[in-house]
């Protein structure tokens, strides 16, 4: 039988791999996008930072030149950043020192810089102005300050260097996004598939059982307790009580048969002497002894069946309180007659208001086959005796017989 026809896809359409794509698909979404938005974030800070290092750099310097203006007027401006500029103590700056909103009294720029118009620059004295350069890939941020005798000082930086920058960590990000993004899909494909593994086990041990019908098999159990490994270790309680189930039912099949050969046969002898004999008599007779082995031979597949049952653990008990005197009194009732027949004494000692929390029918039961296993091989003239009595926590219950059996149970009692 193929595994197809029994019900399970092939095992190349194995919806593991389907599961294990999503799960590979989205590991990698997952990895990637929280990567990338962690980069992007990085991104966002660097050129906040070089933006606020820029201003704090062109703010500090306005504040250092307005002093030294005040201190020695705008020549002594001039050779202080002439020094700054010949020195390096400065990076390359804008300085400019206007009067009336158009007159420039000191100019210092990089040659670098003269993309930028700075006529366009406004003389009002704004804090901040920017200025884009002609091919407008770079900017000249400019900040402004009054001065005491009513001038206009301006120093500015230009963006050049900081786009830049920026642009080669760019282009750093982006190799680093397509190898996150690559990351992603290796990982997540060596994740789903360690992952997956014990499922793939737990569907290779469900197709051995379908093919060959054997519940031997088991899935692999790893030392983790994920849900996974927990539907495992369910999965082979599974079996191991399968397995259980269907030994108690050979066990059961087997006895089944062993034991019901003796009544059957007895049932066709009795029905083929009833169909060659012509008394009416006879025939009743044997009609009625063949009632007689049928329902010997249903107690006797109730009494297997409840056998089975316990040994496999399946056994649903219906409990309730019983109440002994009752319960053996009705049993040994039905004996009575056969004992009788047979000159054999049963005697009853229950100890008064004895209950036990039992099902009634298989407690009657039980005390039904103790008792007629004690009147079956005990001889004539002999005597039965079935006690009951409280031993702490459980009841005792004894049949004893002059033969050659002698039968013990205890059973958990109730209140008396």
């Amino acid at each position: 039988m193929s595994v197809a026809a029994s019900g399970l896809p092939p095992r190349d359409q194995a919806p593991t791999g389907r599961i294990g794509l999503r799960l590979a698909s989205w590991y990698a979404v997952v990895f990637a996008v929280t990567s990338l938005a962690t980069v992007a974030l990085t991104y966002t800070l660097l050129a906040s930072s070089l933006v606020e290092r820029d201003r704090e750099i062109v703010m500090s310097t306005l504040r250092e030149y307005s002093q030294r203006y005040a201190e020695g007027g705008l020549g002594f401006l001039a050779r202080a950043v002439d020094a700054d500029q010949r020195s390096g103590r400065q990076e390359r700056l804008f300085v400019r020192v206007v009067r009336g909103g158009s007159e420039t009294l000191f100019l210092n720029m990089p040659p670098a810089w003269n993309s930028f118009d700075v006529s366009r620059l406004g003389g009002r004295g704004e804090l901040w102005e920017q200025l884009l350069s002609e091919s407008g890939q770079a900017a000249l941020e400019v900040a402004g300050a009054r001065l005491a005798d009513g001038t206009l000082l301006q120093v500015g930086k230009s963006t050049e260097n900081r786009e830049v920058l920026l642009d080669r960590f760019r282009t750093v990000l982006a190799i680093v996004g397509m190898v996150i993004v690559a990351l992603g899909l290796v990982g997540g494909a060596v994740v789903t598939r360690s992952t997956l593994q014990p499922v793939r086990q737990l569907i290779s041990a469900v197709r051995d059982i379908i093919r060959t019908g054997k519940t031997d098999a088991r899935v692999p159990v790893r030392a983790g307790r994920d849900a996974i490994d927990e539907l495992s270790t369910l999965f082979n309680e599974m079996l191991d009580r399968i397995t259980t189930l269907i030994g108690g039912m050979e066990n059961a099949l087997d006895s089944v048969a062993h034991d019901l050969r003796t009544p059957m046969t007895r049932l066709r002898g009795m029905a083929e002497r009833a169909l060659q004999s012509d008394e009416v008599d006879g025939q009743r007779e044997a009609l009625v002894t063949c009632l007689e082995e049928s329902e010997r031979v249903l107690a006797m597949l109730d009494t297997l069946m409840d056998i089975s049952e316990a040994e496999t653990g399946t056994m649903k008990l219906d409990l309730s309180e019983v109440a002994l005197e009752v319960a053996v009194s009705e049993v040994t009732s039905l004996y009575e007659e056969i004992a009788e027949d047979k000159q054999i004494e049963v005697v009853t000692e229950v100890e008064p208001g004895v209950t036990v929390a039992a099902d009634p029918r298989r407690l009657r039961r039980v005390l039904a086959n103790l008792l007629d296993n004690a009147v079956k091989y005990t001889p004539s003239g002999g005597r039965v005796t079935v006690g009951a009595r409280r031993e702490g926590s459980t009841v005792r219950i004894d049949v004893i017989d002059t033969g050659m059996t002698r039968a013990a149970l205890n059973v958990g009692w109730g209140s008396a």
